[in-house]
This record gives structure tokens, sequence and C-alpha cells, in this order.
């Protein structure tokens, strides 16, 4: 009996090391607990999320797991300005980047929110698919998200079962 325990002691702990290690440097999971995303993920989805690393691979239009400081939370949206980029939202719900029209077809009850940001070196700008209702750049003080609070790209719904599948750009 004491060998069976030691040797499933060391099994688990082993597992418990890998999945430690595997969840801080490779993958997590967030549960989604706003409507800024819809349709594309629902309220209280749970996302399948890789990390990134490297400030060049994030590209417009994807789905970006990042900690706002300002609210204190971690939030779930798209990446609509890289850096460097000139923003605009104009009143009609359009969004031009550097004087071109972004085409946005995930985006649903667009919003009159305007604004036009500059966004600096090494920082973002994002908004939620959910216009009407997002919480987004538009409305924080801080508007510009640093890499360094970039937690990962979202791939994938895994909760609830009905939804699961690979979310897209």
């Amino acid at each position: 009996m004491k060998k069976f325990i030691k040797d499933w002691l060391w099994i688990i702990i082993v597992a418990l090391i890998i999945a430690g290690v595997t969840n801080k440097f490779i993958f997590f999971n967030i549960k989604v607990t706003t409507g800024s995303m819809l349709p594309t993920i629902q309220l209280d989805d749970t996302i399948f999320c890789t990390k990134i690393y490297g400030e060049k691979s994030i590209k417009r239009g994807e789905i970006i797991v990042f900690e706002s400081k300002e609210l204190g939370d971690d939030l779930v949206k798209r990446v609509i300005g890289l850096p460097n980029d000139h923003v605009e939202f104009k009143n009609d719900g359009t969004v031009y980047i550097n004087n071109k029209k972004l085409e946005e077809p995930y985006v649903v009850n667009n919003s009159d929110k305007t604004g036009i940001f500059d966004v600096p070196e090494h920082c973002y700008l994002f908004a939620g698919d959910n216009r009407a209702t997002s919480l987004d750049a538009r409305s924080w003080d801080n508007p510009y998200i640093n890499y360094k609070d970039i937690k990962g790209r979202a791939k994938f719904v895994i909760m609830p079962f009905s939804r699961w599948g690979k979310l897209d750009k």
C-alpha cells in the first residue's frame, strides 16, 4: 500500500507541475462576464486562450484578452488600433485606420460614440463587437493598452458545449 501511494503521489505531483507550467506559459481559460463581444462571444462563454509571445505577432481584428488596470479586470475585446495607428470612430459607426475605412463584418448594434486616437508605440486600441453596449477604448480614461498588459489570444469557445468552436477573425 505504501508503494502504491508513493508511486501515485509522484505522478500527481508531476501532473500538477506540468499543469501549472502549461497554464502559466502556454494557455489559459477565461469566462466572459459581459455582452460587449456579442454575437461573436456570448455572456458566460468560457474561452480557451493562448499566450502571446511577440508584440509584432498581434494583428488587427484578433480577439485578445488583456488586463485593464483602469477597470481592475481582465477584458476580451477586438484589436482595432496597432502601435502608431491613427484611429477615428465616426458618428455613423464606421472606423477609419490611417484614413482608410476598416471593414468590420462582425460588428453589430453600431454606436454613434466617436473618438480620435493616435495609438502610442507598444500600445493597442480595443473595441467590442457589440459597439452600442461595449465599454471599450472610446469610454476609458486611458484608451491605450500596453503590450505588457496583454495576456493572450482568444481561440475557441469551449463552454457551453452547444457553442463549442473556433473564434474566427
